[in-house]
């Protein structure tokens, strides 16, 4: 397995809610982001499905984690198009409008440290991704505005910086999310099943290190848990 050699970056926002996926209708957040969610970031910036997927290796907390709550007004249901009769392609917002309940987090901090994992058919050099992303990361370029966990908390970022340190807070996090898809089918589409993954999260420091996807102490669907 061939890899890049690691980036490093920093992330920052105002809010930031890493779903818990047992919470879906008044969102709850976890206290610390998801491989998933700062996986969703990196490849905002810059992704090639076919040639690579991203790997987390560490996440640093830099700011104190502080929790907000507030009520939000959201439309349930999504809007779908209507190819014979177009001008019936509509939500009547009144209608369908729900009020729910966000626990987030507020004003976040985070340093991440991450690997390109090269796919087997990449007939390129690891170096050219490597400083493919950091150019875009430089110029402030990405394909998608990166977010926080959901879309409405956007997220700023820039490269390097280790004039920070961690928070001091030291905790085991249990099991938590570590990613909503096998990371080795890049080939994904609106039918394609999810496949929850799951690992032991523990914050020494305000350090938390991330496993390879391919790691025993990453649990798949119908593999049971290894020792943490």
């Amino acid at each position: 397995m061939r890899t890049t050699t690691p980036v490093l970056i920093t992330v920052w926002g105002d809010f930031a809610c890493w779903t818990k996926p047992e919470c879906k209708v008044e969102r709850l957040s976890y206290p610390v982001p998801t491989p998933s969610g700062i996986r969703g970031l990196l490849a905002s910036i810059y992704s090639k499905p076919a040639e690579f997927y991203w790997q987390v290796k560490q996440i640093e907390v830099l700011k104190p984690i502080r929790f907000i709550t507030f009520k939000r007004n959201e439309v349930k249901k999504k809007l779908s198009y209507n190819n014979s009769n177009p001008a019936k392609s509509y939500i009547y917002i009144e209608d369908d409008r729900t009020q729910r309940q966000s626990v987030v987090l507020k004003d976040v901090r985070y340093r991440i440290t991450a690997e390109m994992v090269l796919r087997p058919d990449f007939c390129g050099t690891p170096q050219q991704l490597y400083n493919q992303f950091e150019r875009r990361v430089q110029r402030g370029q990405n394909f998608l505005q990166p977010s926080m966990g959901t879309r409405e908390f956007p997220a700023y970022y820039q490269w390097g910086s280790m004039e920070e340190s961690p928070i001091e807070d030291s905790t085991d996090l249990g099991l938590m999310l570590y990613d909503v898809y096998d990371l080795h089918q890049w080939k994904l589409g609106k039918k394609t099943e999810p496949s929850v993954s799951l690992y032991r999260a523990k914050m020494e420091h305000g350090v938390i290190l991330v496993p390879p996807y391919d790691s025993p102490l990453v649990l798949k669907p119908g593999k049971g848990e290894s020792s943490c």
